[in-house]
C-alpha cells in the first residue's frame, strides 16, 4: 500500500507518493559515518538542526539512523552539558559560543524518538545527556524568567534573550519534564523554570532584544510562541492573524523576514504546524501543499525561493528543511504517535511515572494559564 493510499480521505493529497521514503533517503544520504547530520554535504552540523533532521528520520521509520544521530550528540556533549555552535568533519568548527536553544532541543528530539519507538531502554540510555543539557540551559535563566541565548567561548553568559530561542526552549522543557516523569525522576526546578519562562514569553516583552535591534522582522518571532505552546487558544489565533499579511505570500508560503521577498520552506512548515495548533487546518494544508514544488529529484528540498527573480536561494538543500517537511507532514497526516508534539502541549501526569506507554497525557491550553 502506498503512503497516499494509507491516508484517510481528508489528508490524501498532502504530499506526493513516495514523499516520506524519498525525504528520509535524502537525510540519510547526508548523514556521516559518526552519526552527524550536516546541513548538506560539505557543510557544518549544529545541534538544533541536527535534531530536526533526526526527527525526520524517526518519522520515516529510520530508527537506527535516528538513534545513531542522537548517539553522536552523546559522544560530542561537553562536560557542562552543552555543545559548540557548529561541527564539521568530526571536529568543532565554531568555538565562539554555545547556544541555549541548541542545547535544549536534544530533549525534544529524544522525547519525539520515544513517542515513535516506545523504546524505554533508549530513553534511559539518553537520560544523562538530556539531564546535563537541561541543567546547563536553566543555569542561564534570569530572575525574570527569560533564558540567555548563549555563552561565549569562556562560558560567560551573553546576557540577552531571543523570543524564538526561548520559545523553542519552552517546548524542550515540556519534553524534558515528560522524559523525567516517564523515568520516575522528580525535577521540580525544571517545572518552575518552565513556568517562569512561560510568564516571560507572555507578559515580559521588555526582557527580549534588550541589547540589539528587535528581531520582530523575523517570522519565527511571530509564530514560534504559538508553535511551541507558550501562547495558545484565542490569543494564539489573534497573534497569527495580526501579522498574516506581513509574512505570508499567497500561493507561495511564509517569508523568513518581512522586508525581503524570500519565502522559506522550513518556516512555512513550522507556520503550518502553528496554524494546526490553533485549529486552522485549511490554512495549514494550503501552506504545506504548496511547498512540494521545491523538492528536487533526490528527495531534498531547496531552502528558499526569491519570488521576484523566480529563483531558489540559497542553492542549498538543507537536511533540516527536509526534517521540517516531515514534521509538518506528520502533524497534518498523523503518520506517527509523535504527530501532535508541535500542535498541543501535553505533559505526562505524575501518575504516569514508570508506566508503559504514554496514554495518560494531560493536555491543556496555556492562554492565560500558569504554564
Amino acid at each position: 500500500m502506498s503512503e497516499l493510499e494509507a491516508l484517510p480521505l481528508e489528508t490524501a493529497g498532502l504530499f506526493p507518493n513516495g514523499f516520506v521514503r524519498d525525504s528520509a533517503a535524502y537525510i540519510r544520504s547526508q548523514q556521516q559515518p559518526d552519526g552527524a547530520i550536516p546541513w548538506f554535504q560539505g557543510g557544518h552540523a549544529d545541534p538544533w538542526d541536527h535534531v530536526e533532521a533526526a526527527m525526520g528520520l524517526a518519522i520515516a521509520g529510520e530508527l537506527a539512523a535516528a538513534e545513531k544521530a542522537y548517539q553522536w550528540l552523546v559522544d560530542t556533549q561537553l562536560e557542562d552539558g552543552s555543545w559548540w555552535a557548529a561541527y564539521k568533519d568530526g571536529a568543532v568548527e565554531n568555538r565562539e559560543r554555545r547556544e541555549s536553544n541548541f542545547v535544549a532541543y536534544v530533549a525534544t528530539g529524544i522525547w519525539h524518538y520515544y513517542l515513535i519507538s516506545g523504546d524505554s531502554q533508549c530513553l534511559s540510555r539518553f537520560w544523562p545527556m538530556v539531564e546535563r543539557a537541561i541543567e546547563f540551559v536553566l543555569g542561564l535563566q534570569t530572575k525574570h524568567g527569560e533564558i540567555h541565548w548563549a555563552v561565549d567561548a569562556e562560558g560567560r553568559p551573553k546576557e540577552d534573550a531571543l523570543i524564538t530561542g526561548c520559545s523553542s526552549i519552552y517546548k524542550s522543557l515540556e519534553c524534558a519534564i515528560n522524559i523525567a516523569r516517564r523515568l520516575g525522576v522528580s525535577r521540580p526546578h525544571w517545572e518552575s523554570g518552565r513556568f517562569a519562562l512561560s510568564k516571560a514569553l507572555r507578559t515580559r516583552p521588555e526582557r527580549f532584544d534588550r541589547t540589539w535591534a528587535s528581531k520582530a522582522r523575523f517570522s519565527m518571532d511571530w509564530f514560534y510562541p504559538v508553535l511551541c505552546g507558550a501562547v495558545s487558544g484565542d490569543a494564539a489565533r489573534v497573534r497569527l492573524q495580526q501579522r498574516w499579511d506581513e509574512f505570508v505570500v499567497a500561493g507561495l508560503g511564509c517569508r523568513c523576514v518581512n522586508d525581503e521577498p524570500w519565502v522559506t520552506v522550513a518556516e512555512s512548515c513550522e507556520l503550518a504546524m502553528a496554524l494546526l495548533a490553533t485549529g486552522q487546518r485549511a490554512r495549514a494544508e494550503a501552506v504545506f501543499r504548496g511547498l512540494h514544488r521545491w523538492q528536487d529529484s533526490d528527495g531534498g528540498y531547496w531552502t528558499g525561493y526569491v519570488y521576484p527573480d523566480d529563483a531558489v536561494w540559497p542553492e542549498e538543500k538543507t537536511t533540516w528543511t527536509v526534517g521540517a517537511m516531515l514534521l509538518a507532514a506528520d502533524a497534518l497526516a498523523d503518520l506517527t504517535p509523535a504527530s501532535g508534539l508541535f500542535t498541543a502541549v501535553r505533559l505526562l501526569s505524575e501518575s504516569a511515572q514508570n508506566t508503559q506507554g504514554v496514554h495518560c497525557l494531560d493536555q491543556f491550553e496555556l492562554s492565560g494559564s500558569q504554564g
